[in-house]
């Protein structure tokens, strides 16, 4: 490579790197050097990890995201193929609503979660009226469960639909000729020609999740979270270098399962091919 050809390289590449340094390396240096400026120096992570509270937190949103991560798939999974695989009037529309919660914020999110299960609810005024008490979740962890599942599908089923379509029927058209089953069909060509779509929308699914403050934030009563967490350390405790050593891991944990999601979609992509 000329020396003009690497000058060239390197203006390209200038823009790319100049947003990286300074909306990514930048805050998480200034977010490393905020967690070591405590009492407790670089000590401070493995006291945010070995505090009960803390620890517990963590494991309530992995818990949380993992659960929100899997049903997602499931009902992105089935929708998106049949969505993909059949015409019908009014499809055009119905991808539409599916897609239409990628507009709201979370804490537009929440707030409807609150209209639908919160005391002033929809199914709250049911089963008032069906068992003479109301049934109210909006404020617990199935109703940021909801919530988060919510926003999460409309994410998923548009990665599965367009990897729905990119498959090559006449392999379950073989399939079935061969005498294989319905199920066997799903399980052993549909759902590994799917693999790649799946597990990389469901990364993002899980990071989304670790991660989302909005939605927690309008329906955190008795929710223990870690964004939530994150924002109670800052904003109230001003325990800036907990916070911050907290924002670091609950990065670290998301990057992570985006890089094994990213290795684990490559290998099953060239094993494929």
């Amino acid at each position: 490579m000329d020396r003009r050809a690497k000058l060239y390289v390197l203006l390209m590449m200038a823009p790319a790197v100049a947003i990286f340094g300074a909306f990514f390396l930048l805050p998480l240096a200034r977010l490393a050097i905020s967690s070591a400026a405590g009492p407790s120096g670089f000590k401070i992570y493995l006291l945010s990890l070995t505090n009960p509270r803390y620890f517990a937190t963590l494991i309530n949103t992995m818990i949380l995201s993992i659960a929100v991560t899997l049903v997602t798939l499931m009902i992105s999974g089935f929708s998106g193929v049949f969505l993909t695989r059949n015409q019908f009037p009014g499809k055009s529309f119905i991808v539409s609503l599916l897609t239409f919660p990628l507009a709201f914020p979370g804490v537009v999110v929440g707030f409807m979660i609150i209209l639908l299960v919160g005391r002033q609810g929809l199914f709250g005024d049911i089963t008032n009226w069906l068992m003479g008490e109301k049934v109210v979740f909006a404020y617990s962890m199935i109703g940021l469960f909801l919530g988060y599942l919510y926003f999460s599908i409309p994410r998923v089923i548009l990665t599965i639909m367009a990897a729905a379509e990119k498959l090559d029927p006449s392999l379950e058209e073989a399939a079935r000729s061969l005498g294989a089953s319905p199920l066997k069909v799903i399980k052993d060509v549909l759902i590994p020609a799917l693999v790649p779509g799946l597990i990389s929308s469901g990364a993002i699914c899980f990071a989304t999740s670790m991660g989302a403050f909005g939605t927690a934030f309008t329906l955190a009563t008795d929710i223990d979270v870690l964004p939530i967490v994150i924002y109670t350390e800052f904003t109230l405790l001003a325990n800036i270098s907990t916070a911050a050593a907290l924002s670091i891991v609950l990065g670290l944990i998301t990057w992570v399962a985006l890089s094994v999601a990213r290795t684990i979609s490559g290998t099953t992509v060239a094993s494929a091919g």
